[in-house]
């Protein structure tokens, strides 16, 4: 069925042009009630002119200042860089829901752009303080989730599911823990990223099986 209103009926037709219809158009627009708290406390905050891409750009464009800062041991600068640049997947994809900016290099770019924050910080944080083979299998199962929807899509659209989400959150969660044992040295915290981080490569490997969808 069509949306009602403008803006909804303008993001119809722009997904319908990209095969987006049906289930697929439902799963994309469909606003949460994590969508509805962020437009309400954080939205209000960026300048109108602020789009959903350009926060996804701002991901991309902080991965390698978050690298250098780590590489030179400002963790807590890095950290504190990690969590907004973490933050941004979430406020990015508010935003296109909630004013219906969904566009197709937003639904391509918002998850590599995922994949590059976390491999990058795998590869420099958690092969130090969890083992280089952690770090290996997170890098790996991700590059795999991409070959896979590649060859699985032929280059068709596809949106995240919403068991590689999960996946993405207890990364992000994972690697905040790991920041706050590097930090402060409380081993509960190495546990609790070392847990975490695990859970989140079990959610991969189901990305990976079930849906081959990145």
């Amino acid at each position: 069925m069509q949306p009602k209103s403008e803006q909804a009926e303008l993001q119809w037709k722009r997904l319908k042009k990209l095969n987006l219809v049906g289930a697929k158009f439902a799963y994309l627009s469909r606003v949460t009630a994590i969508d509805r708290a962020i437009a309400k406390i954080f939205l209000p905050l960026l300048p109108p002119a602020v789009t959903p891409n350009a926060i996804t750009v701002f991901r991309f464009i902080s991965i390698p200042f978050i690298a250098y800062l780590l590489i030179t041991n400002f963790q807590l600068a890095g950290m504190a860089l990690f969590v907004l640049s973490a933050f941004s997947d979430a406020l990015d994809g508010a935003l296109a829901r909630t004013t219906r900016q969904i566009t197709k290099w937003g639904i391509i770019a918002d998850p590599f752009a995922d994949k590059l924050l976390v491999g990058t910080v795998a590869a420099i944080v958690i092969s130090k303080y969890l083992g280089f083979k952690l770090a290996a299998v997170i890098i790996g199962i991700e590059l795999l989730l991409v070959v896979s929807a590649y060859f699985r899509y032929r280059g068709r659209l596809t949106p995240a599911k919403t068991v590689g989400k999960i996946k993405m959150i207890l990364q992000c969660v994972g690697i905040i823990f790991l920041f706050f044992f590097v930090l402060s040295g409380g081993v509960l915290w190495l546990i609790s990223a070392q847990v975490t981080l695990y859970l989140a490569v079990v959610f991969a490997a189901l990305s990976l099986a079930l849906y081959r969808s990145i």
